[in-house]
């Protein structure tokens, strides 16, 4: 891929799995500067099994200077200033991000949306086996659907097989979008 930086913005309903496809595009793109991964910062504990990222209490995120924030969940979540520097030097930047968010980041950034999907049954399944939450704060979640703000260029995987099967499919999609095949270790 070549030319301006990309802001590719993952989203997706709880339980779509978002986490699992983004860490099986780190893996499969490591090595290659091109792609960046930056990891956002939620004012939650960090937790065996959970999304890798930078743990803040409210003190210490009131403090930060982000990219993009946004509140969701009871928590606070930011995206790192330092993706200006990635996007200016022409990198393809994931970030898992709320669809609240979407808007302003197309008004400031080169935006293309990454939107995963899944049957509501597997997202329940999912939900349910990460143990954090209770049935009915787990039925509030599934309830949630918020659109997708109008004039964005989106992708859609859905993603109701394997980690892999995903991933193959969200590669597929960005190579048919940038016109050209991603170079990645096999």
């Amino acid at each position: 891929m070549t030319g301006p930086g990309l802001l590719i913005a993952v989203v997706g309903p709880s339980g779509a799995g978002k986490d699992t496809l983004l860490a099986g595009l780190r893996a499969r793109l490591a090595g290659d500067p091109r792609w960046v991964f930056p990891r956002r910062a939620i004012t939650r504990p960090a937790e065996a099994g959970a999304e890798d990222h930078e743990a803040l209490t409210e003190e210490e995120f009131a403090a930060r200077d982000f990219a993009l924030q946004w509140q969701a969940h009871g928590l606070r979540y930011g995206i790192p200033r330092s993706i200006e520097a990635d996007l200016a030097a022409g990198r393809r930047v994931f970030a898992n991000l709320s669809r609240a968010v979407l808007a302003e980041a197309a008004a400031r950034y080169p935006l293309l949306v990454l939107e995963v999907t899944a049957p509501l049954a597997l997202r329940a399944e999912r939900l349910a086996a990460r143990g954090r939450e209770r049935a009915e704060e787990i039925a509030a979640r599934l309830a949630r659907e918020q659109p997708l703000p109008p004039g964005l260029r989106v992708l859609r995987v859905v993603n109701d097989a394997s980690p892999e099967r995903a991933v193959e499919r969200a590669l597929a999609l960005l190579e048919a979008a940038a016109g050209q095949a991603i170079a990645r270790p096999a």
